[in-house]
C-alpha cells in the first residue's frame, strides 16, 4: 500500500483537516492543527508530503522518526502538530486496515466508558450558574472555567477575590455533585499564582490548570507549596523530551497532553505512558474538533492513568461550526450521566461526512486568538 495524495481542509470554526488517500482505498483523517496558526500548519504538512507521497501508510514510526529526526531544526508547536494530525491519520488507515480500533492496536482497551467535562463561561468567565445548570441537567458532571481575564505580574487582590467569588457561587449552589477545573490559562505570573492557588483551596477543585505558562515551570515548586489542589498543565508541550523534565520535579499531578499538537497518537501514548510511571494522571486536552476528540478517546481507552477527557462541545469558540457537524456517527460523541463509551469502530472510529467537509472548506476561517492588554497598555497573556 502506498500514500497516494494528501488533503487539507480549512474549516469553521477554527480547524484544519487532514485526509490521506492510498492505492488500496483505504482513506485516513487527522487534525493537524495550532489554533490561531493554521496557515502555518497548512505550509508544514504540505513540506512533509514531498516525503510521504509514495511511502506506505503502514510504517508510522519510521515515517514519525523522520519527520521529527530527519530536519536539523525540530519540535516547536507547528511542526509537531503537522506531525501530530499525519500522525492520527496514518492511524486511522492503519486501523482500517486490520478492521480494528487504533486502541486494539495499542494494546486493547483498559475500560469501558470514559468520564469527560465541558466548557462553562466563555473566555472572561460570565453567567456561570446558569451555563453549568443546563450542563448538569444533561448528565455533565464535571466543569471547566476559566478562572481570571487579564493579571499584571503583580495586580490588585480584588482580582483574586473576583475568581474566588465566582467559585463560591458554584459551590453554593451545586455543592460537590460538580467537578471543578479552574484554568489559569498561562494568564497569572508566578507572584499572583501563588496567592490565585492559596485563595482557591478551600473550594476542593478537581484541578488548576497552567497556573503559569509552561516556560516558567519552576515555579510550579513555589506555587505547590501553597495550595494542595491537583496542579494540572501540558496542553503546549509539545514532545517527551518536554515533559522529561517536569516528570522528575515531581511537581505536577495531571499532564494535558494535546494529540493535536504533541506529535499525535505515537507520541502521546509514549508521554502518558511516561506519566504512569511517575503515578502522574492524564486529562488530555482537547478544546477542538472530532477527528482529535477520536484520537484522543482511542488513547484513553487504552491508558490506565487517563481519568477524563476534555471535548469541546458548545465551546464558546465554536462560531460556525460545532463537534458534531462534520460527522456521521454522531452517537460516537454521546454523553450519558458524564461519560462516553468507547468506541467499536476500525481505526479512530469516527466517520467523517466528507460532503460537509468540503462545503465548510469553502467558507474556510482564518480564526486567531484576541490580543489582550494590561491596564497601562502591556501586553497580557491571553
Amino acid at each position: 500500500m502506498k500514500i497516494t495524495k494528501m488533503n487539507l481542509y480549512t474549516v469553521p470554526p477554527r480547524w484544519l483537516f487532514l485526509e490521506i488517500e492510498t492505492d488500496e482505498g483505504i482513506t485516513g483523517w487527522g487534525e493537524p492543527v495550532v489554533e490561531g496558526r493554521a496557515s502555518i500548519v497548512k505550509t508544514a504538512v504540505e513540506d512533509f508530503s514531498d516525503y510521504l507521497i509514495g511511502k506506505d501508510p503502514m510504517k508510522i514510526e519510521d515515517h514519525w522518526q523522520a519527520m521529527y529526526r530527519g530536519g536539523f531544526y525540530r519540535g516547536g508547536p507547528e511542526v509537531m502538530s503537522a506531525i501530530a494530525g499525519i500522525d492520527q491519520a496514518l492511524w486511522d488507515i492503519k486501523g482500517k486496515y486490520y478492521n480494528a480500533p487504533v486502541y486494539d492496536l495499542l494494546g486493547g482497551k483498559c475500560r469501558d466508558k470514559l468520564k469527560v467535562y465541558s466548557w462553562v463561561g466563555g473566555d472572561r468567565p460570565s453567567d456561570l450558574l446558569n451555563g453549568i445548570q443546563v450542563l448538569k441537567d444533561s448528565g455533565c458532571t464535571a466543569i471547566k472555567m476559566n478562572g481570571t481575564e487579564e493579571m499584571h505580574y503583580v495586580d490588585d487582590f480584588s482580582k483574586i477575590e473576583e475568581v474566588a467569588n465566582r467559585i463560591a457561587q458554584v459551590r453554593e449552589k451545586f455543592g460537590y455533585e460538580i467537578g471543578i477545573g479552574v484554568d489559569f490559562h498561562g494568564r497569572v505570573h508566578k507572584t499572583m499564582a501563588k496567592v490565585l492557588a492559596r485563595e482557591l483551596d478551600q473550594f476542593k477543585l478537581m484541578f488548576i490548570e497552567e497556573p503559569v505558562m509552561v516556560q516558567n515551570n519552576e515555579a510550579l515548586r513555589e506555587i505547590v507549596k501553597h495550595t494542595s489542589t491537583p496542579i494540572a498543565t501540558g496542553e503546549r508541550m509539545f514532545s517527551r523530551w518536554d515533559y522529561k523534565n517536569l516528570f522528575m520535579d515531581g511537581y505536577v499531578d495531571i499532564i494535558q497532553p494535546d494529540v493535536s499538537h504533541a506529535g499525535g497518537i505515537s507520541e502521546v501514548k509514549k508521554i502518558v505512558s511516561m506519566a504512569e510511571a511517575f503515578d502522574v494522571a492524564v486529562a488530555p486536552h482537547c478544546p477542538l474538533g472530532p477527528i482529535a476528540l477520536a484520537a484522543c478517546v482511542q488513547i484513553d481507552a487504552c491508558t490506565p492513568n487517563a481519568f477524563i477527557q476534555e471535548q469541546s462541545l458548545g465551546i464558546h469558540y465554536n462560531k460556525g461550526g460545532d463537534l458534531l457537524d462534520y460527522i456521521e456517527n454522531k452517537d460516537m460523541f454521546q454523553f450519558e450521566n458524564g461519560f462516553i463509551q468507547i468506541p467499536e469502530g476500525p481505526g479512530l472510529g469516527v466517520v467523517v461526512n466528507k460532503e460537509k467537509v468540503l462545503e465548510a472548506a469553502k467558507i474556510g476561517h482564518n480564526w486567531k486568538n484576541p490580543v489582550w492588554r494590561n491596564y497601562d497598555g502591556t501586553i497580557a497573556e491571553w
